[in-house]
């Protein structure tokens, strides 16, 4: 991109104070919910306990940002709209720095490129205001105000209307918005947020979060539980740990759990949201054990340290830091994680049963063609109420009420499961009736011979097997799911999933205790690398050595690989040695050796787990509910699927209408 023309010398110019803004207001606000970040952090530093933010078209046409804060002076409100004034720091120490902003950019930057308007009174002074239109300040005008600050900004990017072209939907704008007003509000439970969306002359609430008292832990569960939801806190563990000079703490959901993105994961450093490789890193890596790679854990979590360890300036948006020590914060995210997950035990997600509730629900079924009849189990009873439950009308409804029964979703086996189902519900015409001494096999024991269901008699060895979290096995139905009772009603188990992850834990266990063989190499494998890359492999090269992985510097830029992890068998050094680099690259760090081990131990449990198909003895089903019991992660499979399913007694009474 040179522009110089020949024979012609640039010449060093200063840009007016205009133009200086505008080029910031490009780097500070980059969409309407980078102005509301701006304006709702300078409320929430001022010592508001209520910041009320309306918006309009998307923020397009109208931000408007109310709080209860300290205030400003009428002599102080020129100044607020220079560039580099602020309150919030003197200068003489850039890194001890206890607030959102500091940089004393975001008004003079939203009045170079929007209409900007000020009010504001402190305690015992009158109000004063102030606007700013393009960049043109006016003069400071009485106001009527009770107390805080109101700052009105209108017509986002009407003096740089290329940026108009680049911004998205106002539904898009809007939900922008609202992710930044929910990262904030997880940062300050005790601060009181409202987002009104003031569209076409209407007034809507689409988000809350009222001010939340209590200690540490209790404070930010309610908060957590207005802004994600009670289902996250219902399923999550929660999370404290130190280790030199920092501090973790929060909520992190357990692995089944997780979300097909990133979405879910909001990490906070001395309270301020941020979006940093090295944080994401040490999750993935926290969770690698129990997590796929398309899988992603839910977490709400908030490091915290004394300002001179961490550099906040280091990103125009302040959503990047820098950490003087990034080992101690990763080496702290990943056991602090890791040892929660230990201690939740077998303990599953309570939305893996809301989800199996939720596929059993009644949906309308389309009407059958004509000259079929609806199987006589699936007709609907003129006797049935009319709701939830009830697939028929009241009486004296008009008949199309009734012609469209509601039907289960997992109600939907083919043709031939169909016709094998009636065929073997029907009556045995050949059936001759067992003399009345000889006592009358019952429920599924009837079809033990020949069809996959089938009851089992209490272990006599455990009477009290029901009070045990995980309860007594009570049958096994397609020789592959253990039922069994407990107190409060019962379980569901993969037996070849939750076999499987048993033996997985067991071999991991081994591996820890005699090491990572190794295999030598007959011929080193030479791999070329850039001097960056072989200096970022040669710092974590003891980590590697340590999984099996040996490799030393070869002269120059090569490194020679000299050995492998034995179980991995016969391995491309090369294309193993890029792969790290680009994880180090993307996350700071490299959990892809691990990961291989792990895989290839995963696979081998696999192979040695209770096949599906395989019928259990009941002595065996229980054993298996006690390991579980007893073994972390038990849970969820190698995959992060769930291998149990609790329904309570009262779901299972709701689904048939019984409450």
């Amino acid at each position: 991109m040179n522009t110089h023309t020949p024979n012609m010398r640039p010449v060093i110019r200063q840009l007016d104070d205009a133009a200086i803004n505008r080029i910031a207001a490009g780097e500070v606000v980059e969409r309407p919910a980078s102005a509301v970040k701006e304006l709702v952090e300078n409320a929430v530093d001022a010592g508001a306990t209520r910041v009320t933010v309306e918006i309009a078209d998307g923020g397009k046409t109208l931000i408007r940002v109310t709080d209860d804060g300290c205030g400003m002076g009428a002599d102080e409100l020129p100044l607020a709209l220079s560039r580099h004034a602020t309150s919030k720091i003197d200068g003489s120490d850039l890194l001890n720095i206890h607030s959102f902003g500091f940089r004393g950019e975001a008004l003079p930057s939203l009045g170079a490129v929007g209409r900007l308007t000020i009010q504001s009174r402190i305690p015992g002074e009158e109000g004063a205001e102030i606007s700013v239109s393009g960049g043109q300040m006016g003069a400071v005008k009485p106001a009527a105000l009770n107390r805080g600050t109101v700052v009105t900004l209108r017509d986002l990017f009407f003096a740089t209307p290329a940026r108009l072209k680049f911004l998205r939907t106002d539904r898009a704008e809007m939900m922008g918005i609202s992710d930044v007003m929910k990262r904030i509000a997880m940062a300050e439970p005790s601060v009181a947020f409202t987002l009104r969306d003031v569209s076409q002359g209407k007034d809507r609430v689409t988000f809350r979060a009222d001010s939340v008292s209590g200690d540490l832990f209790d404070a930010l569960r309610g908060r957590l539980s207005q802004v994600l939801g009670a289902e996250f806190t219902e399923n999550a563990l929660a999370i404290d740990a130190e280790r030199e000079g920092f501090r973790l703490t929060g909520y992190a959901a357990l692995p089944t759990y997780s979300r097909g993105s990133s979405v879910a994961q909001h990490l906070f450093v001395n309270g301020r949201p941020v979006q940093d490789k090295l944080l994401h890193g040490a999750l993935r890596g926290a969770y690698a054990d129990y997590l796929s790679r398309e899988r992603h854990p839910a977490v709400a979590l908030f490091v915290d340290c004394d300002p001179h360890k961490v550099d906040v300036n280091v990103h125009p948006a302040k959503s990047e830091v820098r950490f003087r020590e990034p080992g101690i914060v990763r080496g702290l995210i990943v056991s602090a994680l890791r040892h929660a997950l230990a201690e939740a035990g077998h303990r599953a997600s309570s939305t893996v049963a809301s989800e199996t509730l939720a596929a059993l629900r009644p949906e309308m079924r389309a009407p059958l063609p004509d000259g079929q009849q609806m199987p006589l189990h699936q007709q609907p009873s003129q006797t049935d109420s009319f709701g939830a439950y009830g697939g028929g009308a009241p009486l004296g409804a008009p008949q199309q009420a009734i012609s469209s029964p509601r039907v289960y979703q997992m109600d939907r086996p083919s043709a031939g499961a169909r016709s094998a189902a009636y065929a073997a519900q029907a009556p045995d015409p050949n059936f001759v009736p067992a003399p009345p001494r000889v006592p009358q096999p019952q429920g599924f024991a009837e079809m033990q011979g020949s069809w996959s269901g089938r009851v089992v008699e209490d272990a006599p060895a455990e009477p009290e097997a029901a009070h045990l979290p995980l309860g007594a096995a009570r049958g096994q139905v397609h020789e592959n799911y253990i039922i069994a009772q407990t107190e409060s009603g019962i379980v569901i188990v993969d037996q070849h999933a939750a076999h499987e992850r048993l033996v997985y834990e067991k071999l991991k266990r081994q591996m820890a205790e005699r090491g990572v063989a190794a295999q030598a190499l007959l011929i080193p494998e030479i791999v070329e690398l850039s001097q960056d890359d072989l200096s970022r492999i040669l710092d974590i090269a003891e980590d590697l050595g340590r999984m099996g992985l040996s490799v030393e510097p070869f002269g120059g830029s090569a490194l020679a690989v000299r050995e492998t992890p034995a179980i991995l068998g016969e391995v491309n050094a090369e294309a193993l040695i890029k792969d790290i680099l680009d994880e180090l690259s993307d996350y700071g760090s490299s959990q892809l050796v691990q990961e291989k081990l792990e895989a290839i131990l995963s696979r081998v449990a696999c192979h040695g787990s209770i096949r599906s198909g395989r019928r259990m003895r009941a002595e065996e089903m229980n054993a298996l509910l006690r390991e579980m019991e007893a073994t972390p992660h038990s849970g969820q499979c190698n995959h992060g699927r769930p291998t149990y399913v609790e329904l309570r007694l009262s779901d299972i009474e709701r689904l048939f209408g019984r409450t």
